[in-house]
């Protein structure tokens, strides 16, 4: 079985937030570790996906992830 992606481990991102966080801290443990592999800084986000799309919401998200160590960002 191979590793994921980013782009899979941040489509299980958009599942978790959808399915009330289930799992997040999981799903997030799985992006910082493809982010690694990629040579990747930060994961990019579409706000439209979210499930809060606000400023706060995605602030909130930001400050969660980084206090896990992966920087976020919302491409607009």
């Amino acid at each position: 079985m191979s590793e994921p992606t980013v782009s899979e481990a941040t489509d299980s991102i958009y599942a978790s937030l959808q399915s009330n966080n289930a799992d997040i801290d999981v799903h997030i443990a799985t992006l910082k570790a493809a982010l690694i592999r990629e040579g990747m800084k930060e994961a990019v986000f579409d706000p439209t996906r979210l499930a809060q799309n606000n400023r706060s919401g995605r602030k909130l998200m930001q400050a969660y992830f980084r206090q896990r160590g992966v920087s976020v960002k919302c491409s607009a």
